[in-house]
């Protein structure tokens, strides 16, 4: 068992209004986002399988074409290589699930 205190990480921006801290274990990655509102994600895709979680705000996510918005408890599966992108709303905190572990993102 690894417990891990998020304050202990460092911060990383990855897109432009999106802070980050990652934890990592064998199989997956978990990264937990503040993000500014307004904040753009850009299109993307990649193999990993993501399940996004807005844990505060409102976020508005494109996936293949369809948009979506976002509310807390109301967690989204990404199937892998599905292009997706979004903007925050309001000011948001998300956590993201990949599946398998985001080497890019140690």
């Amino acid at each position: 068992m690894t417990m891990i205190d998020l304050d202990t990480l460092t911060e990383q921006e990855l897109f432009p209004g999106y802070r980050g801290r990652f934890v990592h274990s064998d199989n997956m990655t978990l990264a937990y986002w503040d993000v500014i509102a307004g904040a753009v994600a850009p299109e993307h895709s990649h193999p990993h399988e993501q399940v996004l979680t807005v844990l505060e705000g409102q976020f508005e996510l494109n996936v293949d074409g369809k948009v979506m918005e976002v509310t807390p408890r109301t967690p989204v599966i990404l199937p892998s290589n599905v292009p997706h992108g979004g903007i925050a709303l309001t000011k948001c905190r998300l956590l993201d699930i990949f599946h398998p572990v985001r080497e890019d993102f140690r």
